[in-house]
């Protein structure tokens, strides 16, 4: 009988570290494999060199001297992100971060997108790496629903075109839904939505029109709703609805432990 010379199963020999640094909510696998290329990353005391080294039960991960704490099981949060802070875990222009904000006793998480500085609603955070990672991919064809304020005279027929997609300074933008709910005076209020968003691009399609944004606020994103949170308030959503949301997307298995 020929004896089997094959390495055992990745599953054996626990996760890459990368990915084992996505799951434990550090940051993104992409991340991750920046920072082990800058030397950044030890694994046992000794400098980790490759992404696809592999993690063991027992083992001890250091990130920037700092030892990171195995993963913890997948958790998710909706936040009402108020305007004035960045999704940055930290800026160089040492503004006020989401991160900064939250309440004492919460593990280190990471946003399922981003929300820029002068913007609010929806943001959800997460501790798994990963499950952000498939949260934001675009097959994903999750509609991302948005209440904004613009000044300026509104053209509905221009508003309506934006279905087709347009242009503005060279930039080529997708499809967005846009329709308007009120107007008074010079402001007006919008409904607009969009699958997979460029940065700022609300803002750049609506200057497009002649119409500057004054407020933007993010109400959904997919299946997950900001509904009633108010400023600032976070809440958590739970492992069923975790299950049921992510389970049928591409990327993987259910998140662990949800």
């Amino acid at each position: 009988m020929t004896q089997d010379h094959s390495p055992p199963a990745p599953s054996a020999r626990g996760d890459r570290i990368a990915k084992w640094l996505a799951r434990s909510g550090v940051c993104s696998r992409r991340d991750a494999e920046r920072l082990i290329a800058e030397g950044k990353v030890q694994l046992n005391g000794v400098a980790v060199t490759h992404p696809a080294t592999f993690v063991d039960e027992g083992d001890i991960v250091q990130v920037e001297q700092k030892v990171v704490g195995a993963p913890d099981r997948t958790r998710l949060w909706r936040y009402h992100k108020p305007d004035g802070l960045v999704t940055t875990h930290r800026d160089p222009e040492d503004r006020p971060t989401v991160f900064d904000s939250l309440p004492p006793g919460m593990p280190r998480v990471i946003s399922v997108g981003r929300l820029d500085l002068n913007s609010e609603g929806l943001l959800l955070l997460t501790n798994d790496g990963a499950l952000a990672r498939r949260l934001e991919l675009p097959s994903n064809g999750w509609i991302r629903r948005y209440r904004v304020r613009v000044f300026g005279v509104v053209d509905e027929r221009a508003l309506a075109s934006l279905i087709k997609g347009s242009e503005f300074e060279g930039v080529r933008y997708g499809p967005i839904e846009a329709q308007l709910d009120s107007v008074k005076g010079d402001n007006a209020w919008l409904t607009v939505s969009l699958r997979e968003g460029k940065n700022r691009e609300i803002r750049k399609v609506m200057q497009g029109l002649n119409l500057h944004v004054s407020r933007l606020i993010r109400t959904s994103y997919g299946p997950f709703q900001l509904g009633t949170l108010k400023r600032g308030e976070l809440e958590e959503v739970t492992g069923k609805v975790i299950r049921e949301q992510v389970a049928g997307l591409a990327g993987g298995k259910t998140p662990r432990g949800a």
